[in-house]
């Protein structure tokens, strides 16, 4: 089966390699041509585990290949994905002008029955538009080419992407038509060896679900951190507060932990979007709203616990920050609270000492050179440290040598945005230690 998928960002090009591990021929679309350049030669633009191995291989087995030009391979094609970015609009809603463009590209140059398939994220009726583009291009071509347009959102979680995508819990298409359902069956048909987990919907039922879903998680998240918040004023322990309503079956363990706010590509936009969506129908999504509001006053919750500490004088001080990434595995700082906590550090006045694993590059690339002290290694970082900041819960922060960081700190201040850390041990060895709840 061959099948083409325009955009080569996390959902495009994870979903084309993952396609080609199952034996699909891939071809990747980029209007970047550097970018094309270098996955040709194996350089991968984006930190995922095993990527990179997955695509060199696909590469070399001729199952996975790079252009700057759909419409090279239209003709050869059953399928086309669309897999470019929806960028916030000003107004916090998605931008479709490059979903919008595939379809013109896609209405200009098709000349036998494909599908079009939209995997970006996007507003419940962008199909539609998408449609109408299609078919106002065919018109000025003056020729009737049979096509579908069809909705397959991802999934994907940035750190477990390749498994995700390769043992997914469900796929969700939503699509008009019988013959793009029996497409789209056998395309996944691979994946869903160990059990049927495809779910066929309706178009915008399917647009909805990927919204929906991020918006729940995203809820999950701040409602834990405001209980994590009153867990403080009234003497709760928020840990066995969350051990107690995640026993419950009905409530589930997932997505309750408490810590200093969520980012990434996907929540944040999301919730914004389906805010906006609700507006436009003349809805207001209070939930969604305070969500938002919830979790944008948590990415400051670090920086107010030192200042409490330090009585709301941090000038001079030195602070060092665990973790750069808004979570584990990843290099993506969009929306990171780690963002938020240089910005308020450096205008009360502190030095900020940084390290992550992974995100050390793409923190250059936003702030500069000059914007932290970049460090080697987590130990460096806490040297004549005034307080450690751990932000990221990297699997090498979880077990740190505390004679390491009672020699090198110059006072012994953890303030752990994860709760990682065992209160009672650190208390122990010396340290002052705040958690969240």
């Amino acid at each position: 089966m061959n099948i083409a998928i325009v955009g080569t960002g996390y959902v495009g090009l994870v979903s084309g390699t993952c396609f080609a591990e199952m034996g699909v021929n891939v071809t990747c679309v980029d209007i970047d041509e550097e970018k094309v350049d270098k996955l040709r030669r194996g350089v991968i633009p984006i930190y995922e585990p095993g990527l990179d191995e997955m695509v060199r291989r696909n590469v070399d087995a001729g199952r996975l290949r790079f252009t700057t030009d759909l419409t090279e391979v239209l003709d050869d094609v059953e399928v086309v994905f669309s897999a470019v970015g929806t960028p916030p609009d000003e107004d916090g809603s998605a931008d479709l002008k490059y979903v919008l463009a595939v379809a013109e590209t896609f209405g200009r140059n098709v000349n036998k029955y494909t599908i079009l398939v939209t995997k970006s994220t996007v507003p419940v009726g962008t199909a539609e538009k998408v449609k109408q583009r299609v078919r106002a291009e065919l018109d000025k071509r003056g020729v009737d080419v049979e096509f579908d347009v069809a909705s397959n959102p991802e999934f994907l979680k940035e750190g477990a992407a390749i498994k995700d995508f390769m043992t997914p819990d469900r796929v969700v298409v939503g699509t008009e038509s019988e013959q793009a359902k029996k497409v789209m069956s056998r395309l996944y048909k691979p994946f869903m060896l160990s059990g049927e987990r495809m779910i066929f919907t309706d178009i915008p039922s399917a647009e909805m679900i990927k919204y929906a879903a991020n918006s729940m998680l995203a809820t999950r998240i701040s409602f834990m951190n405001d209980i994590a918040n009153l867990c403080e004023l009234v003497g709760a322990d928020v840990n066995m507060v969350r051990k107690g309503i995640g026993s419950d079956s009905r409530i589930g363990k997932k997505f309750l932990y408490p810590g200093c706010g969520y980012g990434g590509s996907c929540f944040p936009k999301d919730v914004k979007a389906l805010i906006k969506t609700a507006e436009k129908s003349g809805y207001r999504m209070q939930v969604l709203k305070a969500v938002e509001e919830v979790n944008e006053k948590q990415k400051e919750i670090l920086y107010r616990k030192l200042m409490r500490h330090f009585e709301n004088d941090l000038e001079g001080k030195t602070i060092a920050m665990w973790g750069l990434a808004f979570k584990p595995e990843t290099d993506d700082m969009r929306e990171a609270p780690a963002l938020v906590l240089i910005d308020k550090l450096k205008e009360a006045g502190a030095i900020v000492k940084v390290y992550d694993p992974i995100a050390m590059n793409e923190c250059r690339r936003r702030l500069g050179e000059d914007a932290v002290v970049y460090c080697n290694d987590m130990y460096e970082a806490a040297v004549d440290a005034d307080a450690l900041l751990l932000v990221t819960e990297w699997n090498q922060f979880r077990m740190p040598s505390l004679s390491v960081l009672a020699r090198t700190m110059k006072q012994r201040v953890i303030v752990d945005g994860r709760n990682i850390y065992d209160s009672d041990y650190l208390k122990d060895n010396g340290f002052t230690y705040y958690k969240i709840g």
